[in-house]
């Protein structure tokens, strides 16, 4: 085994990976972590390789293979107690593969079409303005808790029949949801602390769904009720659930992420920062390289259906990879100069931030489009953005999401 220095399982690596995903890639691209049994997969190219081959790369994973054994336990008390108060867990867009998987992505992506994405476009613009208008005149806010987090959060949101009122709970749904993959389960109590509060979520949309297919509006909920043109069996409440879970953990926690690492990315560089508020036609290449190098998810898991061999290394069926799109965003074979952060980098969308292949992120779009509206709307009304005096950004632990814990800024009015 390479003599590798440091651990993925170390806050402290978490919190600034770059320097191990330098030496992952130079002396160890295929690593079995020894903490875990994980093939850590850290180039561009294998990680291309993988999420384009589902047939070798199975998603179709069970929780105890992507967790120690305590942590196993836990995710099953979780999973075992959400069944009794509201719809257990069940393998759909995330955990399955083609075919099945094909269904599932068939009858999602109706929620998100180019003209339902542009039809939010309204909502996101008021959202933008109101969120602003809350804080421009202090001078100060904390980015994450203020702006970040709640933009993606109020567009989801409204989308199930909350209103902006409503972030709070919104938000305590979605963290219960991801507690699981947080590390926030630390006993039995916790874990069916989480699951009751995801159930209140799931009765409360319970209805809302049942109501879309008999009333459709024209929204998420009605696309994912709706009958297919395809002639694909309807989704169950089950499923539908499932699905819910997705969206809104997806949709939500992973934007507010990319939000807030490029608005840090543009106060640690403010010659880019100026470069993007007098040219806003590199919004969207802005968002791609905030994306690259920052990326919200910083791995995910897939599952060998055989033996096989990346970067020489042979890898035995049934074994665990732990793909890391974080340390592929940066690999220099496929990015010169990979940390630096450039919105002009002219390959900057080859970025796997949204994954790729039949994995490939549903919601992108949208995300997309939250960016690039959120700071059009930030560079129009706020100058001399700078951290507040004193501030080091700090991150949450995990080894999984890349996302700051607040982020105190200061500003002047335009």
């Amino acid at each position: 085994m390479p003599d590798v220095e440091g651990s993925l399982l170390d806050p402290a690596v978490q919190a600034c990976p770059f320097p191990y995903y330098r030496q992952m890639r130079e002396q160890a691209p295929v690593y079995r972590m020894p903490e875990t049994g994980f093939y850590l997969i850290s180039n561009y190219e294998d990680l291309k390789n993988v999420l384009s081959d589902p047939e070798t790369y199975s998603n179709d994973i069970l929780i105890e293979q992507m967790a120690g054994e305590g942590a196993a336990d836990l995710g099953r008390m979780y999973d075992e107690h959400l069944d009794k108060v509201g719809w257990g867990h069940v393998q759909t867009l995330q955990r399955t593969d083609p075919p099945e998987h094909s269904r599932y992505r068939r009858l999602i992506n109706r929620a998100f079409t180019p003209p339902m994405v542009k039809a939010m476009q309204p909502g996101i613009e008021r959202t933008c303005a109101e969120l602003i208008d809350a804080f421009i005149d202090r001078g100060e806010c904390d980015f994450i808790a203020d702006f970040a987090f709640p933009l993606p959060g109020i567009v989801i949101a409204e989308q199930i029949g909350l209103d902006a009122s409503q972030i709070t709970t919104f938000k305590r749904w979605s963290d219960a949801m991801l507690s699981p993959a947080q590390g926030l389960l630390v006993d039995q109590a916790s874990a069916e602390h989480y699951a009751a509060i995801e159930a209140e979520a799931q009765h409360y949309m319970a209805p809302l769904l049942e109501d879309r297919r008999r009333n459709p509006t024209g929204d998420v909920l009605s696309a994912l009720v709706a009958d297919s043109a395809e002639g694909d069996e309807p989704l169950s409440m089950h499923e539908l659930q499932n699905l819910m879970n997705q969206l809104i953990t997806g949709g939500y926690t992973t934007t507010a992420d990319a939000i807030g690492n490029a608005m840090l990315l543009l106060i640690e560089h403010p010659e880019q920062m100026e470069l993007l508020r007098n040219d806003r036609s590199l919004l969207r290449n802005f968002a791609d390289e905030s994306l690259r190098l920052a990326s919200s998810v910083q791995g995910l898991f897939r599952r060998t259906t055989r033996e096989v061999v990346l970067s020489g290394v042979s890898i035995p069926e049934n074994s665990i990879l732990h793909i890391r799109y974080g340390s592929a965003n940066t690999d220099e074979a496929q990015f010169p100069d990979s940390e630096r952060f450039d919105i002009t980098r002219d390959n900057a969308g080859k970025h796997l931030a949204f994954s790729r292949g039949p994995h490939f992120c549903v919601g992108q779009p949208l995300a997309m489009q939250e960016m690039m509206i959120a700071f059009d709307h930030l560079l129009n009304r706020l100058n001399n953005i700078a951290l507040a005096p004193g501030v080091v950004p700090e991150r949450t632990s995990g080894l999984i999401f890349y996302s700051l814990t607040s982020l105190p800024i200061t500003f002047t009015k335009r």
